[in-house]
């Protein structure tokens, strides 16, 4: 017995073809979703391009039937556009409004008495990613579930880029000397490419070492990088030892930094950037962007050029440029950045259509990119650059985002297995005290 999957409008924004995402069963699109999905179509945003998009595959659907009755997919389930049951009878005496939300809920609840009737009735679900949509589901007695679909990762299994290994006092001595060690040798467990391994004694001594996977997965070797100070800057914690590996070596493109607010993720990648930039040149520009996303309310329209307009969303970018620069006057950033001349601060916003090449690009915040936007960004680096991509996937700010089906996850599940990229999750705060507290207990 099939089951029959009412879709909420935000489920659609989200997803695009989430409608093939319920295998051999019933999905029931509500009219009202059309028409919601049809107010955003104009929107110039990943929301925008989402309601598009849904507009075509449901116009390329029409074409094979009439989408209120029973359109076959090939998953070997069926669309139908439900165009009757905005009745209220059912709802009035709960939910005396008639938004636009209590018209799905109709429709699910209706479809629900309507298969109760049956001898063989199916079970019918309301799917939406608003939580008091399901909420008030529960209420009317209706089956919801949130979309998990669009999910890179089940829960807590974020891959965080090192393990600790437990090895012999023989093999831990061997890897002293020779610098590198067979994984087999370690234990038959499938590694990544440059994957961490915090290489332990198995008797219980404090001798433990730290190496990287090869690109090939088979050997563990020592890190290159020497511990000497960047721009002022050393780590403090083997993760970040770790992130500055792979930040320095020109053999990994790709590098994926997560971490809570204060482990030192932007401040590690701009040393790195500065100190191949300027000082090696092993790139002709360091290009820092973030997205536009703003914390609770936004604060509008703002006045000036460019430059001025982006400047409160790129404030945090110069705040670790002035403390690498050891700035002390208000302004002479500025001055520093336009003497050099190849220290670009940007918005994401401008960055669709450039090829990028032989640049140092760092791209921050990546937790609130969606994966169309993380693509489009990947598929700007030209050749010779080395692109970071770093943020906090517990601080999302976009409304159809989770940690778990976000851009920056999306790349760190996808990239994991290849050759040109690394990944770490910085676990320790370096801020302060006050702020690595704040992220551990908020």
């Amino acid at each position: 017995m099939g089951k029959i999957y009412v879709l909420d409008t935000n489920v659609l924004l989200q997803d695009p073809f989430a409608i093939f995402s319920f295998e051999e069963n019933e999905v029931v699109i509500p009219a009202v979703v059309l028409e919601e999905v049809d107010s955003k179509k104009r929107y110039m945003d990943e929301i925008g391009r989402n309601a598009r998009q849904v507009s075509k595959i449901i116009d390329k659907l029409r074409q094979t039937g009439k989408l209120h009755e029973k359109i076959p997919l090939e998953n070997g389930g069926s669309l139908r556009i439900e165009l009757n049951h905005r009745s209220f009878h059912q709802l009035q005496e709960i939910f005396i409004e008639k938004t636009n939300d209590n018209r799905i809920l109709a429709v699910a609840k209706n479809l629900s008495l309507e298969e109760g009737e049956k001898e063989n009735g199916r079970p019918v679900i309301l799917v939406s990613k608003d939580t008091l949509v399901r909420v008030k589901a529960d209420a009317l007695g209706l089956q919801a579930e949130d979309f998990l679909n669009d999910r890179v990762i089940e829960l807590n299994d974020i891959y965080s880029g090192f393990l600790e290994v437990y090895v012999s006092k023989d093999l831990l001595n061997y890897f002293y000397v020779k610098g590198e060690l067979q994984l087999s040798e370690i234990t038959h467990h499938p590694f990544y490419p440059h994957q961490f391994l915090i290489i332990k004694d198995a008797l219980g001594s404090s001798a433990s070492a730290v190496g990287i996977v090869d690109s090939t997965g088979k050997m563990v070797k020592k890190l290159i990088y020497d511990q000497d100070p960047i721009w002022g800057i050393k780590p403090r914690n083997v993760q970040q030892m770790m992130a500055l590996e792979m930040l320095l070596r020109a053999d990994i493109p790709l590098v994926t930094l997560a971490g809570k607010a204060g482990t030192g993720k932007t401040l590690l990648a701009l040393a790195a950037g500065l100190l191949q930039t300027e000082d090696h040149k092993s790139y002709n520009k360091l290009l820092v962007a973030r997205p536009i996303v703003p914390v609770g309310k936004d604060i509008g329209y703002l006045p000036g050029e460019k430059q001025e307009k982006l400047r409160p969303w790129i404030q945090p970018i110069y705040d670790n440029l002035e403390y690498l620069f050891n700035t002390k006057k208000p302004g002479e950033i500025d001055n520093i950045l336009a003497g050099l001349n190849s220290i670009e601060v940007e918005a994401l916003t401008y960055i669709r259509g450039r090829s990028i090449p032989e640049q140092f690009i760092i791209i921050d915040e990546a937790q609130n990119l969606t994966k169309h936007e993380v693509k489009t960004i990947l598929t700007r680096v030209g050749e010779k650059s080395k692109i970071v991509l770093m943020g906090d996937t517990a601080q999302i700010d976009h409304p159809y985002l989770d940690e778990y089906n976000n851009g920056l996850t999306y790349v760190i599940e996808k990239f994991k297995d290849q050759k040109v990229a690394g990944h770490i999750k910085l676990m320790k705060g370096e801020r302060s005290g006050l702020a690595q507290l704040a992220a551990d207990i908020l």
